[in-house]
């Protein structure tokens, strides 16, 4: 499997979803389970594979889910093009219209398979569904999607996880409780696969997990961050959407509560989340010097936060910022990808949360909105358009939610700030030029902790 490897390695670190891209791929083979064609496509003697390789250049070790279709060269080929080895020519498993059918059969059929030192299991909440073409979305990031179209022109989305981990992963428990307890705020889960692989090192036993997952495509819906963005560059009033946004976001976490379970915080819960916000803190203090300055007025507000009242702790979405959302004529604004966030332990993402934290990241994507409009040439100002639509999603919250915005104002103070705290960090690393929009943030921040609209008891908006 050496030509194998050595082929799959270079033509990974080409791709978008390769995670550590400063390094070559050291790759090994931990294990293979071939794919049964489904009956609706044409046997054209290829063979279906998804290997399992683990990474060993980046100082934790990854592991990467990588199928292959082996077949002959055509005319026109795609882009999935992956080199030449043992004789065949292999292809991206995502690119092949015989690769999405196999694996839409496997899950939503409940199918099992068992390969080399590897085995996965389809998981169905309904009856099989038949994929009769596919095509791959380009804006991939750590995942691959593909849109699928089924009986009668409908669609679906199928996503492949390519970075596989140990444990449970909220993407798929998340959305299929949601779709089980009749969520119309989120596309239908229809099925997923899990699978088993040797763990990294030679002590791990076998690893289990998620592989992949199938739900409803929601046609002619627009990105939440593309839409939020060109009504900010025409200066369209964005008020009324934002609004509906706050209330859909309320109405998630609380049917989120009732389908899942949830817990009383405790006082390690706090010293747990006051931890974390003090590590970043000290992250970013060290390596933006001049932040230092506001480190105690940081601390004040991170200390009262943790003296304040203790929320009910229950799943949350655990990333949510406007590009996380869609936006439908027909059916409002849709919840994706649950996932949480890539930088924490799998294990991490799916352990009750408190909801304020996905109130603070999507008030925060509110100012990037603004923010990356002011590093254009020309620069836009959008800062009162931002203010308005932050006032507003906050005001939607609490039509739903109630008075928790007010009992729980100093924690969400924290969360915004223990975020815009972490993109100093992340923009002093990738974009320096772009380090005054969280500053801005940090510091209005501080002036305004403790500031509520009598209207409906929401923090002001900035």
């Amino acid at each position: 499997m050496t030509e194998l490897t050595e082929l799959v390695g270079s033509w990974m670190r080409r791709q978008r979803w390769y995670s550590t891209k400063a390094v070559e791929p050291r790759l090994r083979l931990l294990g293979s389970f071939e794919l049964e064609r489904a009956p609706e496509t044409a046997d054209d003697g290829s063979r279906i594979v998804t290997y399992f390789f683990c990474d060993d250049a980046p100082r934790t070790p990854r592991v990467y889910q990588v199928p292959l279709v082996a077949r002959v060269r055509r005319d026109g080929d795609p882009a999935g093009f992956v080199g030449e080895a043992g004789g065949r020519c292999l292809y991206d498993g995502p690119v092949e219209e015989a690769y999405v059918a196999a694996l839409a059969a496997l899950m939503t059929g409940a199918g099992r398979t068992d390969g080399e030192h590897a085995r996965s299991t389809g998981h169905s909440l309904g009856a099989r569904i038949p994929v009769h073409s596919s095509r791959r979305l380009s804006a991939e990031q750590s995942n691959t999607s593909i849109v699928a179209e089924i009986d009668d022109g409908v669609l679906t989305l199928v996503k492949v996880f390519r970075v596989v981990q140990d444990g449970e992963n909220p993407d798929i428990s998340t959305l299929a409780a949601l779709t089980a307890g009749g969520s119309e705020r989120t596309p239908a889960l229809l099925g997923w696969l899990s699978g088993s692989w040797p763990g990294p090192d030679a002590d791990d036993g076998m690893a289990t997990g998620e592989l992949a997952l199938m739900q409803e495509f929601v046609p002619g819906a627009e990105d939440g961050w593309e839409l939020a963005v060109s009504a900010a560059e025409r200066g369209e009033d964005f008020t009324e959407r934002a609004f509906a946004l706050g209330a859909g976001t309320a109405e998630l976490h609380r049917l989120l509560a009732a389908v899942l379970p949830s817990r009383p915080a405790e006082a390690g819960d706090v010293r747990a989340a006051l931890d974390g916000m003090f590590r970043r803190l000290t992250i970013t203090t060290t390596e933006v010097p001049e932040v230092d300055e506001l480190r105690a007025a940081i601390a004040t507000v991170y200390e009262a936060a943790a003296a304040a009242p203790l929320p009910v702790l229950q799943r949350i979405h655990g990333d949510l910022h406007l590009g996380q959302v869609l936006y439908s004529s027909d059916r409002g604004w849709q919840f994706i990808d649950f996932e949480g966030e890539p930088l924490r332990p799998l294990a991490e993402r799916a352990l009750p949360d408190a909801t304020m934290r996905d109130v603070a990241g999507m008030l925060r994507s509110f100012d990037y909105v603004a923010g990356s409009l002011a590093q254009r040439e020309p620069p836009a100002d959008a800062r009162a358009w931002a203010a308005d639509a932050r006032e507003a999603y906050l005001d939607g919250y609490a039509s739903v939610a109630g008075d928790v915005l007010h009992e729980f104002a100093d924690l969400l103070t924290a969360f915004e700030l223990d975020k815009a705290v972490y993109e100093i960090t992340y923009e002093a690393r990738h974009r320096p030029s772009w380090i005054p929009i969280p500053r801005a943030a940090v510091e209005r921040l501080l002036d305004d902790a403790h500031g509520f609209t009598p209207r409906t008891g929401s923090r002001r908006a900035g």
